[in-house]
C-alpha cells in the first residue's frame, strides 16, 4: 500500500450553493461546526497534502487547507470546473476528492480508493469512485493525476457531468456498502 505522503486530498467546495439557497454549503453549520471542518478533519489524517476549491469566502477556507484554488471558468461550471482548477495545485501522483457535504467519510476512504490505483498493468483503472452499495458517489473518488489531462477539452466541448467524465476514462467502483451510512450528504436545506 502507498504511504499518504504520496496522495493529496481536494475538497470540492465551489459550488453555487442552488440546493440551500445559494449559501455556501462548506460554511453551514451541522453540529456545532461549518461541514468543511468535519470533512476536512476526516480526511486530512489520510493524505499529505490538502486543498480546498471553492469560489468565494477564502479567508474562511483557508485554515481548513495548504492551497486554496478558484475555477478558472465563470459561473460556477460544477465539480468538474473545481478539479480541473487543482490540477495546476497538485504535485503527488494521487489525489483523493471529496465534497464538501459529507461529514462521516470512512477513515479508510483514501486506502481503499488509491488501491485500484496502484496496478500498474496496462490497462489498469486512472480512477476508482465509491459505491455505496445503493449508488455510486462520483465525488468520493481518487484519481492518478495524469487523468486530469483530458478534463480541460472535456470541458471545453460542454460537458459537466462527473460520471460522463469517468465513462470516457478507464474507472472502476469501490465497494463501500460495508459503510453506506458514511457517504451520507447534506447538501438540502431540511
Amino acid at each position: 500500500m502507498t504511504s499518504a505522503n504520496s496522495i493529496t486530498g481536494l475538497i470540492l467546495a465551489g459550488g453555487a450553493g442552488r440546493r440551500v439557497g445559494h449559501r455556501d454549503k462548506g460554511l453551514i453549520h451541522w453540529q456545532g461546526k461549518p461541514l468543511i471542518d468535519h470533512v476536512s478533519a476526516a480526511l486530512k489524517p489520510q493524505v499529505a497534502e490538502m486543498l480546498i476549491s471553492c469560489n468565494r469566502n477564502f479567508s474562511c477556507y483557508e485554515k481548513f487547507a495548504s492551497h486554496i484554488v478558484v475555477d478558472s471558468r465563470r459561473n460556477f461550471q460544477g465539480p468538474l470546473a473545481g478539479l480541473e482548477a487543482a490540477s495546476a495545485a497538485i504535485e503527488t501522483q494521487l489525489l483523493v476528492v471529496v465534497s464538501c457535504d459529507m461529514p462521516h467519510l470512512p477513515g479508510d476512504l483514501v486506502e481503499r480508493l488509491i488501491a485500484p490505483l496502484l496496478n500498474v498493468a496496462d490497462n489498469a483503472p486512472e480512477i476508482s469512485y465509491a459505491h455505496d452499495g445503493m449508488r455510486a458517489q462520483y465525488l468520493c473518488a481518487g484519481l492518478r493525476r495524469d487523468s486530469l489531462a483530458s478534463l480541460p477539452h472535456f470541458l471545453d466541448e460542454g460537458h459537466r457531468a462527473v460520471k460522463d467524465w469517468y465513462r470516457s476514462r478507464n474507472a472502476v467502483a469501490v465497494d463501500f456498502s460495508d459503510q453506506y451510512a458514511c457517504f451520507r450528504n447534506y447538501n438540502r436545506l431540511t
